[in-house]
């Protein structure tokens, strides 16, 4: 476990916003209203549903593995960005991860839970490292070789060849907002009840669509419009939840403000719910996924010149608010290994943290 020392470190990381992270203490929906994470997390939560013993072996796994292992929080390396980002836009940076072995090492070099990454990638080198790290198998992309670009994403293989690939979970992005977003729900729930029946977990990338979401400000990042994407995530019975950290609340009040109507909304959201508070906007994605019955983890985002500082302060949010862990990648993997090895300890270690705890 980390000591007090590295709650120093984690201080530095966040400079003059340590007090404002770590010292906040009164949310807006208190923690012993949710389902927080725990070593008995298993036992306790997914247990009591209606996952077969396969899954929940699948995701004792998960939990079990790196350096975050026994701790019921998740730290995943998501290198799929060569389809939707394309392959030399994500890899001119460090060229070494063309080569699909590079970030499964990572993975593991970097003590992490899970490796999630395309069925090309993760096929590639499966007999050598599917038994070593839980392998999570992306199983659509948004593909932007089509003229001209569009917003959609589209399945690049079968259940059945994770499964027969070794994997201990699937993964999958659903586009809500967005034009395609039925489909793609009916497409991912289908998918996801297979994953099921033979015995792996599942992941999915809930994010949000559409130009619409623009307004004064991007309401793709805001805490009412995540959440609410949350919820039909866990709707279709995905166990774990990727989502972008929220920035921002008040997507329904600017898509329904001068007269517009989209959706349903209750102004209690914003004020009985949420704060303007980083960590109550975080807690609000979390009440979202049945209180945390579901494991909410955070993207990392994109790589820059603060990605330490950056991916300290999204992972102490996270873990205040009652999250599951960051699944961080480009901040990783566009830089030396060594690098990106020490980038995800950094984010292990406000995990491993004592002093570090739910808001």
């Amino acid at each position: 476990m980390a000591t007090t020392a590295s709650l120093g470190k984690i201080e530095t990381y966040l400079g003059a916003k340590a007090d404002y992270l770590l010292g906040f203490k009164s949310p807006k929906i208190a923690k012993e209203r949710l389902n927080l994470p725990g070593p008995d997390f298993i036992d306790r939560v997914y247990a009591i549903s209606d996952r077969n013993v396969r899954v929940l072996a699948n995701l004792q796994r998960m939990f079990s593995g790196g350096r975050l292992h026994g701790s019921g929080y998740l730290s995943i390396l998501p290198v799929d960005q060569g389809i939707e980002h394309s392959g030399g836009a994500s890899f001119a940076k460090n060229p070494d991860y063309f080569d699909g072995e590079n970030i499964v090492k990572l993975a593991i070099e970097g003590g992490c839970n899970a490796v999630a990454s395309t069925f090309g990638v993760l096929g590639s080198v499966a007999r050598k490292y599917a038994h070593k790290i839980p392998f999570i198998v992306k199983m659509n992309h948004n593909e932007l070789l089509t003229f001209p670009n569009r917003f959609d994403q589209v399945l690049f293989g079968t259940v059945q060849q994770a499964y027969d690939l070794g994997a201990a979970a699937v993964g999958a992005t659903i586009y809500f907002g967005s034009d395609q977003s039925t489909r793609q729900i009916v497409e991912i729930s289908q998918a996801f009840a297979h994953a099921h029946q033979l015995g792996m977990a599942t992941v999915l990338w809930c994010y949000l669509r559409n130009s619409a979401f623009k307004k004064d400000k991007d309401y793709h990042l805001s805490a009412d419009l995540t959440g609410q994407a949350n919820h039909l995530g866990v709707t279709i019975e995905a166990d774990i939840i990727k989502q972008k950290l929220p920035e921002n609340n008040g997507g329904y009040l600017a898509l329904n403000a001068n007269g517009g109507s989209y959706g349903k909304y209750d102004k209690r959201i914003y004020s009985d719910l949420t704060s303007d508070h980083p960590i109550d906007l975080c807690r609000y994605q979390v009440a979202n996924c049945y209180m945390g019955r579901a494991g909410l983890i955070n993207s990392g985002g994109a790589s820059g010149a603060n990605d330490f500082e950056e991916a300290v302060a999204t992972a102490v949010i996270n873990k205040r608010a009652g999250g599951t862990g960051l699944i961080s990648g480009r901040k990783a993997f566009q830089r030396p290994m060594k690098e990106g090895v020490q980038l995800l300890n950094a984010i292990q270690d406000v995990y491993l943290s004592p002093e570090v705890t739910v808001a």
